[in-house]
């Protein structure tokens, strides 16, 4: 059953969409569409979608986790919660829960940065988009040569796991590592980080 927030569905396609439809449309419907606060939009599979805002838990994840990275990344990186990152042409555009740049990539005007520049990304399913995460997110990110991709995932058949994908290689990555929840998982350099997921909220 999909949750709703202020009538907005967990992941609505706009309507008006299509296969064929031209790309800068599309992303003009994006940079258009007039959601309620903390939601967030996205283009994925050429559909621009909307989910409503994160529940506590998701947040406070996101929160726990950016404190050990800050710890391991340089100065002159930064972890950001609603960066757009933009897909090779027509792949899409993601707002990732989390994903670390450089800070000098967001030099300039724009509300988006190219993936392939992301250093990490970071998702956190919800219970009604978990799909989105797990599946064309997954590819998505491996086309577009994001090095790594970390999925929490609390809804994962009742056993919340933790999985590292890395080594993008023809739009495809490798599963790197999969921990359940209250394992250790660790993030390779440049980040250099053994994470205990123990410290994640399960709904």
């Amino acid at each position: 059953m999909e949750e709703t927030v202020m009538g907005v569905r967990a992941v609505e396609p706009v309507p008006g969409q299509g296969q064929g439809q031209d790309w800068d449309d599309i992303v003009r419907i994006w940079e258009e569409t007039d959601a309620p606060e903390g939601c967030k939009v996205e283009i994925i599979e050429e559909i621009v979608t909307v989910a409503p805002p994160p529940s506590n838990d998701h947040s406070a994840t996101a929160s726990l986790l950016q404190r050990p990275l800050y710890t391991v990344i340089p100065e002159d990186w930064g972890i950001y919660q609603t960066l757009g990152v933009q897909l090779p042409g027509r792949g899409g555009i993601y707002i990732p829960d989390l994903v670390v740049v450089e800070r000098a990539v967001l030099s300039g005007p724009g509300n988006r940065v190219p993936a392939a520049e992301a250093r990490l990304v970071v998702e956190i399913t919800s219970r009604a988009n978990a799909d989105h995460d797990r599946v064309s997110k997954v590819n998505g990110y491996a086309k577009a040569g994001v090095e790594l991709f970390l999925l929490l995932d609390p809804w994962h058949s009742g056993r919340p796991t933790a999985t590292l994908y890395g080594e993008p290689e023809g739009g495809t990555y490798r599963v790197l590592e999969t921990v359940e929840y209250g394992g250790k998982i660790s993030l390779p350099e440049p980040f250099g980080l053994d994470l205990d997921t123990g410290i994640f909220p399960v709904s």
